[in-house]
């Protein structure tokens, strides 16, 4: 039913109930019977150990349990375990970033309010929420919590907070008549107030339309058990590389035994060969050193005011193609502020942000004190004169108790010494007349310290000024004539292109002390002047969005607020272009998919969506192929952030559901950090590309030397032990320290990489193979050279083969740092990368010169005088296609010079 369409009458007949006496509490308990307790609903939740073993669900790691296997039966238990040990390692630090990743529903039971005062039978009664029954008349008021969705049957100046609803930052004004139009949102059912919500002012009473699954909220919840979390694009590549690993080994296995059966051994001897050679070219330390990058780069962003609930969060915000952003306490401070005075015929500019009452007044770019001019002073007073609200000064910073529009009067006042507590000497508050929706203005009646009585009034411009009869107008009272009018008028309309929410103030002297009436009070006015408000947008966002463009990075604002509000925002912080589009929820309502789609590509901004909107938005760009970051602080963006590939909430204003739903928390509650978060994320990636390069061509290497040599029918150039070796600790120590590089300059002046991106993009692929066979024909020539000379040394031609191949490998790690070349960057500038490095040439020193391991890894003591050839052999892999990839771009760059 269209409970907001209805007449309050129509709304007792269709719930069976009185809205002066209740139900009765047979019928409550019938109702309870039918609807089941007000209580949202959970879905089935993992439990911690299922949490745990989803971690090894990832194709690479079941590509290393199926190699674990194969080593044990082959006898290469130390390889089987360090495998073990590496997964297992794997899997505990993914738990125990995610283990808390499904708590979403408990925290949006938390915003229910734990009791709620009831008719009964006639009687008032305070009752738990979760006893709530449809046609309950619940009774609410300042600072109240609404239990269930209500149609408001009265309202005494009732205004409530649905910001976590909707994300609209001032409270809305509640009234009880019927409210008629297709696909209202919520904010726009002003007789209807919903679970979760909170009341400002005024007080009310509403019959109960809906409980449970059947509020909002409840949709809300429903929304965020069917929102599905999407595989991330580092798991989707690394799923990828898992597979082109097993088909690289299983095509291995099968050549090594077709060759050496050709060659003439046993298919027994030469299966075991195979599968030694294809357990060799996985590369064990991957899976942990995906994770250990990922690890570090969450303890960077930690001191970046960033925290990452999901590890694989943090590689997906560098492949971020479009940014949907909520409005209010994201882009904006979520604090009304007054930014803009118009009194005694003067414009005024007001500088500060949020509660803080520090700021200044400024006239045609010139700094004034309000105490040099009357009328601007005069107007500061009335607005903290019979203020309720009170500004409180806490750890962390400054903030409002009360109402966010007399909050933000009240720091305009304090800016100007106004402080109540000083002026509550001098003024006394003899008379109220609270805020009435219906009258749209509140007043207060004055007695001064020497005894004189005048009234101030705040409230609706348009209905202040059919209330005044005269004007503060150039430090004189003046009649309100048309010329006046329409000045005011004039600056109405201006604050109103600028999305600024006007409040006038007037005042008037008042003959007696007592027995005033509001109609006495209220009436042949002076009109004092206009206070324009708004939630500004934050000062660090702009630069913040400009240097996304510059990323190729789309920010879409999305906001339950009204349109001209999000036009004067977005452009103010550079979202909306002069071509871009916004779209309204009504609009949004209308459209099929395909339709969605193509708006959603060309927006700038979406206003007065609802949390439906707001996921269909994300799943509309996801579709169009973009990979969507959202971020949000409210109830109403939880769903939407659950599903966008990258889900992104406020750390301060953030509710907890909003957070329970994300991947990544902002401390500081800046748009801004998103930026330096999306830098380290696409850092993180290009680091993970550089060791994958690093540690693949190691590995295709490695391979080549054992299989050109069987081919060829000559000894191993390496044995088992020597592989293990370079796999586990050669390798693994230099690609951990690539992990922590240092990201390159123009990473934020690169396009966002497409989402079907493989992990071999960009000519990784042809690098990888082309190093590795470069690094495997280097380390075969070294062995030849050496048994060629000596043919009864096998041992120290190995031993020749293996510092080859160690030391083209730690060449090799210099130039993964770049995809230019090994000069482009300063080979000094990673530390740790120079440390991994010197530790591998130690260790391997440490294996061919110490007698006690020689005979553990079949080495022998090297000739001094062969480490000069051995370093010729090392270098000559990079330094080749480095020299190559030079003169190729010198004759470039030589052609563009002659055209030019």
């Amino acid at each position: 039913m269209k409970f907001h369409q209805m007449h309050i009458s129509d709304v007792e007949k269709a719930l069976q109930t009185d809205m002066n006496r209740g139900l009765s509490d047979k019928d409550a308990e019938k109702r309870k019977k039918r609807y089941g307790e007000n209580v949202l609903e959970e879905g089935e939740k993992p439990s911690r150990l299922r949490i745990f073993f989803s971690q090894f669900k990832d194709f690479m790691v079941i590509v290393l349990l199926i190699a674990t296997v194969i080593s044990g039966l082959l006898g290469e238990y130390m390889d089987a375990l360090t495998i073990i040990i590496i997964v297992i390692t794997n899997g505990i630090l993914g738990y125990i970033q995610e283990y808390r990743a499904e708590k979403s529903l408990d925290a949006l039971k938390e915003l229910s309010a734990p009791q709620a005062n009831v008719f009964r039978g006639g009687k008032k009664l305070k009752i738990p929420t979760k006893e709530i029954v449809p046609g309950d008349v619940l009774l609410f008021s300042s600072g109240d919590r609404i239990g269930a969705d209500v149609r408001i049957v009265e309202a005494n100046g009732l205004e409530i907070d649905e910001s976590p609803l909707t994300g609209e930052s001032v409270p809305v004004e509640k009234g009880t008549e019927p409210v008629f139009g297709e696909n209202l949102g919520i904010g726009d059912m002003a007789n209807l107030a919903f679970m979760g919500t909170m009341v400002t002012r005024g007080s009310g009473k509403g019959i109960v339309i809906g409980t449970g699954m059947n509020t909002a909220m409840g949709k809300i919840a429903d929304m965020l058990q069917s929102a599905k979390e999407s595989m991330t694009p580092l798991q989707r590549r690394l799923e990828e590389l898992g597979k082109i690993l097993l088909a690289l080994c299983l095509v291995l296995t099968v050549l090594v035994v077709v060759i050496g059966v050709l060659q003439g051994h046993d298919v027994y001897t030469m299966f075991l060969a195979g599968v030694s050679l294809a357990v060799a070219a996985i590369p064990e330390g991957l899976p942990a050193i995906v994770t250990i990058a990922l690890s570090l780069g969450v303890q960077r962003m930690v001191r970046k005011n960033s925290i990452v609930r999901k590890l694989p969060a943090v590689e997906t915000l560098g492949s971020v193609s479009v940014i949907c952003s909520d409005k209010t306490g994201t882009m904006t401070a979520n604090k009304m502020t007054v930014t803009r005075i118009f009194a005694g015929g003067k414009v005024w500019a007001v500088t500060g942000h949020g509660y803080e009452p520090k700021g200044d007044f400024f006239y045609r770019d010139r700094k004034i004190s309000p105490k040099n001019d009357p009328a601007l002073e005069k107007l500061l007073l009335f607005s903290a004169l019979g203020n309720p609200t009170r500004i409180v000064q806490g750890k962390d910073g400054y903030r409002l108790e009360g109402d966010p529009t007399e909050g933000a009067m009240l720091v305009a006042a304090l800016k100007a010494g106004f402080h109540p507590e000083r002026l509550a000497g001098r003024y006394k508050i003899i008379g109220e007349f609270p805020f009435d929706s219906a009258r749209k203005r509140s007043s207060a009646a004055v007695e001064t310290g020497g005894g004189k009585v005048f009234a101030v009034v705040k409230g609706a411009p348009e209905i202040l000024l059919q209330l005044s009869e005269r004007i503060l107008w150039d430090g004189r009272e003046v009649p309100l004539g048309g010329e006046y009018r329409r000045a005011v008028n004039a600056v109405l309309e201006e604050m109103g292109t600028s999305a600024l929410r006007a409040i006038a103030v007037a005042y008037k002297p008042l003959s007696k002390r007592g027995g005033l009436s509001g109609d006495e009070v209220e009436r042949d006015l002076i009109f004092a002047g206009v206070m324009g408000m708004m939630d500004p947008p934050r000062k660090e966002v702009r630069q913040a969005v400009k240097e996304c463009k510059e990323a190729g990075i789309k920010t879409v604002m999305i906001t339950g607020d009204h349109a001209t509000t999000a036009r004067s925002v977005a452009r103010e912080l550079g979202i909306l272009s002069k071509t871009g589009k916004i779209i309204e929820g009504t609009e949004l309502e209308k459209m099929d998919g395909e339709e969605l789609e193509e708006a959603a590509k060309e927006a700038d901004v979406f206003a007065r969506v609802s949390p439906e909107h707001k996921l269909k938005i994300v799943r509309a760009l996801q579709k169009s192929g973009a990979i969507v970051a959202m971020t949000g602080d409210g109830v109403n963006d939880a769903p939407a952030i659950k599903q966008a590939d990258i889900g992104i909430a406020m750390g301060r204003s953030g509710t907890d559901v909003a957070k329970e739903a994300s991947s990544l928390i902002l401390i500081d509650d800046n748009f801004a950090t998103i930026k330096a978060a999306i830098e380290e994320g696409r850092n993180i990636y290009e680091n993970i590309r550089k060791f994958i390069r690093y540690l693949l061509a190691s590995n295709v290497g490695e391979i080549l030397v054992m299989l050109f040599a069987m081919i060829l029918g000559l000894p191993l150039p390496l044995v088992p032990i020597q592989i293990l070796w370079v796999n586990l600790v050669t390798d693994g120590l230099p690609a951990m320290a690539l992990g922590v590089d240092g990201a390159e300059e123009d990473v934020m002046k690169r396009k966002p990489r497409h989402p079907k991106e493989g992990i071999f993009a960009r000519g990784l692929g042809w690098k990888i193979i082309s190093r590795g066979f470069l690094i495997g024909g280097a380390t075969l020539l070294s062995f030849l050279f050496m048994y060629s000379r000596h043919p009864d040394q096998l041992a120290y031609a190995q031993t020749v083969a293996f510092a080859t191949l160690i030391l083209a490998q730690l060449i090799h790690v210099y130039d993964c740092r770049s995809e230019r070349s090994i000069f482009a960057r300063n080979p000094f500038e990673n530390h740790f990368l120079n440390g991994a490095v010197l530790s591998s040439f130690l260790l391997m020193l440490l294996v061919i010169y110490y007698p006690p391991l020689q005979p553990v890894f079949r080495t022998e003591a090297i000739l001094l005088r062969d480490w000069l050839f051995i370093a010729a052999m090392a270098a000559l892999p990079t330094f080749l296609l480095t020299g190559t990839f030079y003169l190729r771009n010198q004759k470039r760059y030589d052609i563009m010079k002659e055209g030019n």
